[in-house]
């Protein structure tokens, strides 16, 4: 065991979500008043929160929501931004992430959330849950806002590897589908491939591959492959998954990041610079509400680990308390669908698919 645990009168009926406390920029502060936020939300929530047991029950205490919902997982040790996943692996056994990991190991929590080192989370998840039989590359699968009715699309992988081959990016986009049928309702999602145009000539070799084996898998796969998408389709109405590696997603990511940071800012300048400009941003205050909410990330933070055994969602590392509650509610839904048994048995019936399909030359696949 790497942590001690302490008996809890929760009722059972309740659903448990594993929290690292320690893994975030704010600290335990921002984790304990991001699940008293979730907890005061949803009666059906319990946690157990990971981390030195001594300085976690004092700000836990100071929550009244949370009386008799927490139990304490000690855990001496914290997993830093700049551990390396090797290191973690080797040593990290009573850091607080590997204590959240391992109690959805053990089934005493439905999902783990943590908002620290991703690279050193998606190790200790592989070596602890390990991957779904016939999953080659675990993805990162995000929530973006789009244009679309349902308000996102859902992006993978983001970074839980640079690296993705054809029948990689076929598995992406089986496991894309799946999270946003259970996610969002939609019964057949429509799915994009990224490239740098939407010409079928255009792009390398593998992605090529990709587009023929995702079109030649839609209908068994129940979903709609609309072809290549660009970047500007990631928040478009165009597709509500968008398949892409892991190097180019995780820059896309950042990139839509700093852009909404920098929109706010520049609103924020230009209805300070006059007198008359803050006149007008009290009239305009509705609307920049609505605007700073849609674009706000902290609503759909939480990148959901697909392809292991067990739900595990990464927060971003600088989220506050309205942060980590959208992190904690997505691990919450999912666990309340089931859906880690449902992807479990998507890419079960989706091997037979993938590993049944012959070696393509890639210089064929713009015949399709």
């Amino acid at each position: 065991m790497t942590a001690q645990s302490e008996p809890s009168t929760v009722p059972a009926s309740r659903i448990t979500i594993s929290v690292d406390a320690m893994g975030g920029d704010a600290g335990p502060t921002a984790v304990v008043a991001g699940i008293a936020i979730s907890a005061a939300k949803n009666p059906d929530i319990r946690f157990i929160l990971h981390g030195p047991s001594d300085r976690l029950k004092p700000l836990v205490a100071k929550k009244r929501i949370l009386a008799d919902r927490v139990e304490f997982h000690d855990a001496s040790e914290v997993v830093s931004m700049e551990d390396k996943p090797s290191q973690v692996m080797r040593n990290g056994k009573n850091t607080s992430m590997w204590s959240a990991v391992e109690s959805v190991k053990n089934g005493e929590a439905a999902g783990a959330v943590s908002c620290g080192n991703t690279g050193a989370l998606m190790a200790i998840s592989m070596i602890r849950l390990r991957k779904l039989p016939g999953v080659n590359r675990p993805a990162i699968a995000i929530l973006w806002p789009s244009r679309n009715p349902q308000g996102f699309n859902v992006m993978l992988d983001v970074g839980a590897d640079v690296r993705a081959d054809a029948k990689d990016l076929l598995q992406y986009a089986l496991m894309g589908t799946s999270y946003t049928r259970n996610s969002m309702d939609i019964p057949r999602p429509r799915v994009g491939l990224l490239n740098v145009g939407t010409e079928e000539h255009k792009g390398h070799a593998e992605l090529k591959e990709a587009y023929t084996l995702i079109a030649d898998h839609a209908d068994r796969g129940n979903f709609e492959f609309v072809g290549f998408v660009e970047g500007s389709d990631i928040p478009g109405s165009t597709a509500d998954v968008i398949v892409t590696d892991g190097f180019t997603g995780n820059v896309a990511i950042k990139t839509g990041e700093g852009t909404a940071s920098l929109i706010r800012e520049t609103l924020r300048e230009s209805f300070m610079y006059s007198i008359l400009s803050r006149l007008a941003a009290l009239f305009a205050l509705p609307s920049l509400n609505r605007l700073s909410k849609k674009i706000d990330p902290r609503r759909v933070n939480g990148g959901v680990f697909l392809g292991l055994n067990g739900t595990i969602v990464k927060s971003h590392g600088g989220a506050d308390a309205t942060g980590v509650s959208a992190a904690v509610k997505l691990a919450f839904l999912l666990a309340q669908q089931g859906f880690a048994e449902k992807l479990a048995a998507r890419v079960a019936s989706s091997v037979e698919l993938t590993q049944s399909e012959p070696d393509r030359d890639p210089t064929r696949a713009t015949e399709h």
